[in-house]
C-alpha cells in the first residue's frame, strides 16, 4: 500500500509499460474489498491502479464538502501525483458516477470508461424517494439497514453458502466513518441528476454493465447510459444482484478486459 501527499491510499499492479487502468470502488467499500479478485485478471494486460475514495478504507477523511465533482477532482489530483496523464477508468456503483463526472470535467484524460452497476435516471418520483431515504437514514450511518442492504447486494444462495465473504463485506461497510458515509450516500442519491444526457455528450469508448436483479442500478439504467454515448456497449449479467462482481468476478473481469484490450490497443 502507498499513499499520496494528500492521503489517498492506493495499490499498483501489472506491467509499468502497459496502458493504465484506474479502478474506482463504490459507497462504503474499499479498493481491496471490491477489486481483489478482479485485479489479477486485468493486470495480465494493463497497469492497474486502485485507490480508496475520500475517507474510505485507508484514505484520509476529506476536509471539504463531498460532491461528485470533488470525487472527480480527487481522481484528477491522484492521477497527477502518479504522473498519469490519461487512463481508462473502471467504476463500480458510485465509482461509475465518478468516472462519468471525471470524463465531463477533465475532457481528454479518460481513454475509456467501464461503468459497472451504476445508477442513472430514476424518474422524478423515484428520484425524490431515493434522496429522501438518503437524508432520513444519514443519522444511522453505515449500520442503518445493513442487513437489508446485504440482501439487496448478494443473492440468497451466496449469502447462505459464502457467509464468510458476506461477513467480510459487512465489516468493511461498518468500519466507515458515519458522517463521511452519509455524505457519500447523498452523492450517490443526488449525483445522477448531473449525469443524465450530458451536454456535450461523453464520447470516449464505453462499456456499461449491470446485473439482471440489481434493483438500484437496473438493466434499464444500463441501457439508458449506453444510449447516451455513440457505440457504447451494454452487458446484462444474468441472475446476480448489486455485488455480482464480488459474487462472480470472472463474469466482470473477462468482458472488461476484452473491452479494454480492444479499445486501448488499437
Amino acid at each position: 500500500m502507498a499513499r499520496t501527499a494528500d492521503g489517498t491510499a492506493y495499490d499498483i499492479a501489472g506491467d509499468a509499460e502497459a496502458p493504465v487502468v484506474v479502478l474506482i470502488h463504490g459507497l462504503g467499500l474499499t479498493r481491496s474489498a471490491t477489486w481483489a479478485r478482479i485485479i489479477p485478471d486485468l493486470a495480465q494486460g494493463f497497469r492497474v491502479v486502485s485507490y480508496d475514495l475520500l475517507g474510505h478504507g485507508e484514505t484520509t477523511l476529506p476536509e471539504g464538502e463531498v460532491s461528485l465533482s470533488a470525487l472527480a477532482q480527487q481522481l484528477a489530483v491522484f492521477m497527477d501525483e502518479l504522473g498519469i496523464d490519461r487512463a481508462a477508468l473502471v467504476g463500480f456503483s458510485l465509482g461509475g458516477m465518478i468516472n462519468r463526472r471525471f470524463a465531463m470535467d477533465f475532457p481528454g484524460r479518460a481513454t475509456a470508461l467501464a461503468i459497472l452497476n451504476s445508477p442513472h435516471d430514476r424518474g422524478e418520483e423515484q428520484q425524490r424517494i431515493v434522496e429522501a431515504r438518503a437524508w432520513d437514514t444519514a443519522a444511522g450511518g453505515p449500520a442503518a439497514g445493513i442487513d437489508v442492504t446485504l440482501a439487496r447486494w448478494f443473492t440468497e444462495g451466496f449469502r447462505r453458502d459464502h457467509a464468510d465473504q458476506v461477513a467480510a463485506v459487512r465489516e468493511v461497510v461498518l468500519a466507515n466513518d458515519p458522517a463521511n458515509y452519509a455524505a457519500h450516500r447523498k452523492v450517490l442519491a443526488e449525483g445522477v441528476r448531473e449525469l443524465i444526457a450530458p451536454e456535450p455528450p461523453i464520447t470516449v469508448p464505453m462499456l456499461v454493465m449491470t446485473c439482471a436483479n440489481d434493483s438500484g442500478s437496473t438493466p434499464a439504467m444500463t441501457h439508458a447510459i449506453a444510449a447516451e454515448t455513440d457505440d457504447a456497449e451494454a452487458i446484462i449479467v444474468p441472475e446476480l444482484q448489486h455485488l455480482g462482481l464480488i459474487e462472480a468476478p470472472e463474469l466482470f473481469s473477462k468482458p472488461v478486459a476484452e473491452f479494454l484490450g480492444r479499445v486501448l490497443n488499437q
